[in-house]
């Protein structure tokens, strides 16, 4: 398979050492150095594309892949505001889009454990419910989009919980969170590994599930894995369509 790479930093050139080990070829790597590169042209010579770029670069480095008509994988977070857009878009076009705020194996089983642990807790009233996550202090965005996923799969299962709300620890906030607000507490710290926690609180016990990434290495294996998965298929899917959870 022929994969495209926009977004090569630290995370593209990951991705590329996992490509080369599976067997795969890199045909085009975009960068902020060399952005008149990513043409019509040049997509064509992939079978398929993978972005790890930045949040004000996903969209547009989407739109030139459905022009070249090369199915794209998204790690990109930061633009599901745009997210139905790009979907209507996508169908409309018959392209192929997978995206996911997460691509590790182990975060998607975390979060298919949060919505079972979710749906348990949505019977015991007496505890609080927050999302914590650390991440280094070059992460653009913040909550990260494994923080929202594992918010969203909260409020689909506890109904006292309604929407999330952020607060970047350090900075001024100025809510009064309400009683049907979800918390995602968020950290900015120096070399630190991304880490996600589900903390239940009551007066009595506290209920801790955690994710702690050693390292960037799951989430660019499983980068390549979806790529694999979405070559030469049409339609607009969310990473959780790869697991068979259910």
């Amino acid at each position: 398979m022929k994969i495209a790479l926009l977004g090569y930093g630290k995370m593209g050139q990951i991705i590329e050492h996992f490509a080369l080990e599976r067997g795969h070829e890199v045909v085009l790597k975009i960068s902020i150095d060399n952005l008149e590169d990513l043409t019509t042209a040049n997509l064509r010579k992939a079978d398929v594309a993978i972005d790890f770029s930045a949040p004000d670069a996903a969209i547009n480095n989407i739109y030139a892949c459905f022009d070249a008509n090369v199915p794209v994988v998204v790690g990109t977070t930061g633009w599901y505001g745009q997210l139905q857009e790009v979907k209507n878009e996508c169908l409309t076009r018959n392209n192929a889009l997978l995206y996911g705020s997460n691509f590790s194996i182990g975060v998607n089983i975390f979060f298919h454990m949060n919505k079972v642990l979710a749906r348990l807790m949505n019977d015991f009233p007496a505890y609080e419910v927050q999302v914590e996550e650390i991440h280094h202090t070059q992460k653009l965005d913040s909550p990260s989009g494994t923080a929202m996923t594992i918010a969203e799969g909260i409020i689909e299962n506890v109904e006292r919980k309604h929407e999330w709300v952020n607060e970047l620890v350090g900075t001024q906030f100025d809510d009064v969170l309400k009683k049907d607000q979800l918390l995602i507490e968020s950290h900015r710290i120096e070399n630190i590994p991304g880490t996600h926690t589900v903390v239940y609180s009551s007066e009595v016990d506290e209920i801790e599930f955690k994710h702690t990434a050693h390292n960037r290495s799951g989430f660019a294996l499983g980068a390549v894995v979806a790529a694999e998965w979405l070559e030469k298929k049409q339609g607009f899917y969310n990473i959780a369509d790869i697991f068979n959870f259910k």
